[in-house]
Parts: structure tokens; C-alpha cells; sequence
């Protein structure tokens, strides 16, 4: 059970921020009302929410789940791979200082998102992607392995980052899409396979007793329906605008 999340607020620097997409650019009056729907969302799953002022300097910084990989027990600050976002790791670690009192980093030249990592248990995957290189995710492993976790290591073949494809809901599930739905570091697993045509809903979070999803996917609302859980969906467009998705938008410990 989440009992905390971490979230911030977008700037207007937002709009002109990094993307992969062609969808157009960013409505900043209607990011700002997804993004507060994103805040309500969150407290209906019975969580606190600690809402960060956006920082104009770091356009891309609401996406705040790339800055850190939470633990119950410590805190990993991240190295994230493109270098305007370098310098978001400041304030999301003096934040996580009223919560945590031990910190792991990740250290140059290794550079990780959080986005490309995935907590099955206590089991974490790893992608490897254009913003995670290999030695960041190495040495992510080798901090969790030190711990007491399992790492595992997952070279992406087509996903911006390892979340964008797979989701971990509890009970052995995970939703995956594309390049997971075969994959063998995720056979073991029970799944809720997402269509080609619905693959961002891939991103979508458990958060207690609600999964978040996002809003005009009905097959993938349909299947989590139908294997138990009570879903609440969340108009995304001007986050996918960036390469964003539900998990980019919180840290939740």
C-alpha cells in the first residue's frame, strides 16, 4: 500500500519541452486541468499528495518519477539521460529528505530514468533505453542487489522507456504491450496483453485499491475490469504530447 506521492506542478516552460511525438504542441490551460484531475486521482486512492512548485527552468520536470527509484527503505537519485534535465535531481533530493534518511545515486557517466524501471516485489527490471545507459542500469542493479532486491537488466527494442510498455497491478500481473508481450524476462507472469492500437494504456499505475488509467481505451479498461479491478481513467492528451504517461507524473512510496 502507497502511502505517499510526490508530484509537481507544470510550468509554462512545459510546452516547449523534450518530445519523440508528433501530436501537436502542448494546451497549457488544459495540462494544467489533467494535471489537477492527476492530484484528485491520486487522493481517491487514499494517498497523500506533496505538490511541488513548477520550475520554469526545467521544462520537463512535472515528469518528476525520472528523478528517483523508491524503496521502502532508501532512496535512489537518479542520473537522467538527457542533459536538461540534469539538474531537476536537486530539489527532488532535499524533498525526499523529510521522507528518507538513506540515499543511493547514480553517478556519471551512467545515466538513469526513472521511468525505465519497473518493481515487480521485490524484483526490479531495468531498461535500457535512450535515456538509461548501461551503466546506470548497472549500477542501479548492483545498489538493489547490495540491498537485498533482484535486478534484472531489459535492452529495449522499441519503447521510449521500459514503463511506456509494461505496468506491474499486484498478484503476479503485469500489462504489457508490444515488445513485452512475449518477452522472456516477463514470461512467469500472469498478463493482460494491450493491443497495438491501445499501447499507451500500457502506462497505467496500481495505487492501492484503484489502477489509473488512461481515458478512451476500452479494451484495456475492459480486461482490467474483468480480472477484478476498479479502474479510474484520466484525460492524457497534452502529456502524451511530450512522451508523457501516468507513472512520468508521480512518485508513489
Amino acid at each position: 500500500m502507497f502511502k505517499h506521492t510526490i508530484v509537481k506542478k507544470p510550468g509554462k516552460s512545459y510546452v516547449n519541452g523534450l518530445t519523440t511525438s508528433d501530436y501537436g504542441k502542448p494546451d497549457y490551460e488544459k495540462l494544467l486541468e489533467q494535471h489537477a484531475a492527476y492530484v484528485e486521482a491520486l487522493k481517491k486512492c487514499g494517498v497523500s499528495v506533496t505538490i511541488l512548485a513548477a520550475s520554469e527552468e526545467f521544462a520537463d520536470s512535472t515528469f518528476v518519477e525520472d528523478t528517483a527509484v523508491l524503496t521502502q527503505e532508501f532512496a535512489v537519485i537518479t542520473n537522467p539521460g538527457a542533459d536538461t534535465r540534469n539538474g531537476e535531481i536537486k530539489e527532488m533530493e532535499s524533498v525526499l529528505k523529510d521522507f528518507y534518511k538513506k540515499f543511493h545515486y547514480i553517478n556519471a557517466p551512467g545515466t538513469l530514468d526513472g521511468g525505465d524501471v519497473l518493481q515487480v516485489e521485490e524484483h526490479f527490471y531495468i531498461g535500457i533505453s535512450d535515456r538509461t545507459n548501461e551503466e546506470g542500469a548497472r549500477q542501479l542493479k548492483e545498489i538493489l542487489e547490495s540491498e537485498g532486491y533482484k535486478g534484472t537488466i531489459v535492452p529495449l527494442k522499441e519503447f521510449f522507456h521500459l514503463k511506456t510498455g509494461v505496468a506491474y497491478l499486484g498478484n503476479n500481473l503485469i500489462v504489457a504491450a508490444g515488445e513485452f508481450i512475449n518477452h522472456p524476462d516477463f514470461a512467469q507472469y500472469k498478463k493482460i496483453t494491450v493491443s497495438a492500437k491501445d499501447e499507451y494504456s500500457a502506462n497505467c499505475i496500481l495505487v492501492n485499491d484503484y489502477v489509473i488509467i488512461p481515458k478512451g481505451y476500452e479494451e484495456t479498461k475492459r480486461k482490467m475490469n474483468d480480472a477484478g479491478y476498479k479502474t479510474i481513467e484520466l484525460e492524457m492528451s497534452e502529456v502524451q504530447k511530450q512522451d508523457g504517461g501516468l507513472s512520468c507524473l508521480s512518485l508513489r512510496f
